[in-house]
């Protein structure tokens, strides 16, 4: 448990610095907006937004909310067990977000048509704020098993 705990505190580091990105990256694509024809550097805006929003989509899923289910002695599950078990413990408000938000994050991965491409800005500027706040529900559960400073 010792190196679990150990492991989770590094990625909490990993955690906190990719919400501050992504959170730099959503205020300046929500001032920018979503239109028809960006500009070169508009978008290229918008690919740090969804790149960053991808990593921290996966930090949340992937790895933390999989520390926590180590330490509480949980089966492993599915992604869909992950989420419904994160809802439950407080993590996160609403288990169904966070299953677009990996949908999303899906997307984001595999998509390579440019006319769904202003689709996926809005639903990640649309969904960012959802994600952004798990990270201090997250942080504040964690202090039962690691100090998070």
């Amino acid at each position: 448990m010792k190196n679990v705990k150990a492991a989770m505190q590094e990625e909490l580091k990993e955690l906190n610095n990719a919400c501050e990105v992504l959170a730099y990256s959503y205020e300046k694509c929500a001032r920018i907006g979503v239109q028809s024809g960006l500009s070169n550097e508009a978008l290229e805006s918008f690919e740090a937004l969804t790149g960053r929003f991808a990593r921290l989509s996966d930090i949340v899923i992937q790895k933390i909310f999989r520390y926590f289910d180590v330490l509480e002695l949980e089966a492993p599950g599915t992604v869909r067990d992950r989420i419904n078990r994160a809802e439950k413990k407080g993590l996160i408000d609403n288990a169904e977000d966070f299953i677009q938000i990996r949908l999303l994050r899906n997307e984001i991965a595999h998509e390579y048509k440019s006319e769904t491409i202003y689709r996926i800005f809005e639903s990640v500027l649309e969904l960012a704020p959802v994600l952004l706040k798990s990270v201090d529900q997250i942080i504040s559960y964690s202090k039962r098993y690691v100090d998070c400073k």
